[in-house]
């Protein structure tokens, strides 16, 4: 399992990226996350943190009806979101290699 150390500063980009893969709602990206080895990521954590994302504009927000139950607040990238979403992965990238040349021993120089 991963700790939620680790997980607090990359969990935003990663749902920003599962929101990139279609519209979605706040217990459908919980799922995923689930499914890609994230472990239980509560409604908790998901809620606020889409709250926060809609508020920096990265994404929108609109109710739709639902066949099983109450309406879903179904969530999509906004432009700016698209481009929270391409610093993130370019960010990510180079951490990334980073901690690889560091466990493998290569220099980046």
């Amino acid at each position: 399992m991963i700790s939620s150390q680790m997980l607090k500063g990359m969990l935003e980009g990663c749902v920003l990226k599962i929101i990139a893969e279609h519209e979605t709602y706040g217990y459908e990206i919980s799922q995923k996350l689930i499914t890609y080895g994230f472990g239980d990521i509560s409604e908790g954590t998901i809620y606020p943190m889409l709250l926060r994302m809609s508020n920096k504009g990265f994404i929108q927000a609109e109710y739709r009806e639902s066949s099983t139950g109450p309406r879903r607040k179904y969530f999509s990238l906004t432009n700016q979101g698209e481009e929270e979403l391409k610093e993130f992965e370019r960010q990510w990238k180079e951490l990334s290699q980073a901690v690889t040349n560091l466990f493998d021993g290569t220099s980046s120089e």
